[in-house]
């Protein structure tokens, strides 16, 4: 008896965390575009992703960049948005998207610097209360896309999330990513409900 309430727990606590973010998913899959099927927005929201030993992006973040530079180049955005953490002893996200940005020929007055953007839920919600941002794209990886959007619409920006997968990633690694989105989906939608009601 004890062991099947146990077990009743644990699928019903499962599906509690799991099911938000299937529902995220399917809510969000008409709103992802590749690059080439994205629509005009004045700013790109690019998000951090880590930087490696040498101080340059990781795989994912400069895929990111490179794509908000394609976009900025084909003319589907005026401006980019460059969002992720930096503290005082050098480390800086934004700083090494940024020149990276300009190196794939992004001018540098097209391209904004947010340092405190070192959570997701952070970077939508500074975008428009600090930058005023109201329209946006959003461009990140597929699996990291149905979260950022259910956030910045959420907080009340319109956005299309633009998909940044421009090469297939370690299996390990994005197993890792995805199942962390699970929880992270369930923590955004309460952040959402929290700040809405305050």
């Amino acid at each position: 008896m004890l062991r099947g309430i146990l077990v009743f727990g644990a699928i019903i606590a499962f599906l509690t965390i799991w099911a938000p973010r299937r529902l995220v998913e399917r809510r969000y899959a008409s709103s992802i575009v590749d690059l080439s099927d994205a629509p005009h927005a004045p700013v790109g929201i690019v998000f951090g992703a880590g930087l490696g030993r040498d101080g340059g992006p990781t795989t994912v973040l400069y895929d990111r960049v490179a794509t908000a530079a394609q976009l900025y180049s084909n003319g589907k955005v005026d401006a980019l948005l460059m969002s992720g953490h930096e503290t005082a002893e050098g480390y800086s996200e934004p700083q090494a998207m940024r020149n990276l940005a300009e190196s794939l020929g992004v001018p540098a007055e097209a391209i904004l610097i947010d340092g405190l953007g070192s959570r997701t839920f952070t970077t939508c919600q500074r975008a428009l209360s600090t930058y005023g941002i109201g329209q946006a794209l959003l461009i990140t990886q597929n699996y990291h896309l149905p979260r950022a959007l259910v956030i910045c619409e959420g907080l009340g920006i319109e956005v299309v999330g633009v998909s940044a997968d421009l090469r297939p990633y370690n299996s390990r690694a994005l197993q890792y990513w995805e199942t962390r989105e699970i929880p992270a989906t369930l923590v955004a939608l309460l952040e959402i409900l929290i700040a809405r009601l305050n």
